[in-house]
């Protein structure tokens, strides 16, 4: 009798180690990359230099999953729909492949160290808004500011985009997120080259 109810107790425990498992398993989130930006990198011979600060994000924004933004003070983060990897690297990544595809007469180099190159432009970035908003819109917001070698303040703005969804879902709004990134890159360009 012991054996028996032993072997009962074990399959009772195997049943319940089971369901228990089927209980808490959630399906993995879906991962997301902001669209690559197409385009060739000036070499050592280019004119021109721009160092590119990593862009420092708002707290709420470096987070995995996307952030949605359901009514005029609420934010949520997405956890079945999250980045592939760190949102600030692929922005940096992507700011640097866009703005090169657009000066072709400038190297665009990462400057980590706050390193200091005669001649060189310092382009730094902090955004507050990249995210989703109830209303059909990919919303990108913050502040930019162009430096020469000596520190010198150069130019300064903000930066607004609102780029309108092409379909529901998340897919499509990382896709709108990308398209305004990419005129965020066509307004960065274009006052470097005044800055010159």
């Amino acid at each position: 009798m012991t054996r028996r109810w032993m072997l009962a107790a074990l399959a009772a425990l195997a049943v319940t180690v089971g369901l228990a498992g089927c209980a808490t398993s959630s399906p993995a989130p879906a991962r997301y990359t902001l669209p690559e930006a197409n385009g060739s990198v000036a070499g050592a011979e280019a004119e021109y230099l721009l160092l590119l600060r990593p862009p420092r994000l708002a707290h709420y924004l470096d987070v995995d999953g996307l952030v949605m933004q359901v009514d005029d003070i609420t934010l949520v983060e997405a956890r079945g729909h999250q980045w592939a990897e760190p949102l600030a690297r692929q922005l940096e990544r992507g700011l640097r492949l866009r703005l090169a595809a657009r000066l072709p007469d400038t190297r665009v180099m990462l400057d980590e160290a706050g390193v200091r190159e005669p001649g060189a432009l310092d382009l730094r970035l902090e955004l507050d808004r990249f995210q989703g908003r109830h209303d059909g819109l990919a919303v990108i917001g913050g502040q930019w500011q162009l430096r020469d070698a000596q520190g010198r303040l150069l130019a300064m703005e903000s930066l607004r985009m609102e780029t309108e969804l092409d379909d529901d879902g998340y897919p499509a709004l990382v896709r709108a997120l990308g398209r305004g990134w990419d005129d965020a890159a066509d307004e960065l360009a274009e006052a470097v080259r005044r800055a010159r």
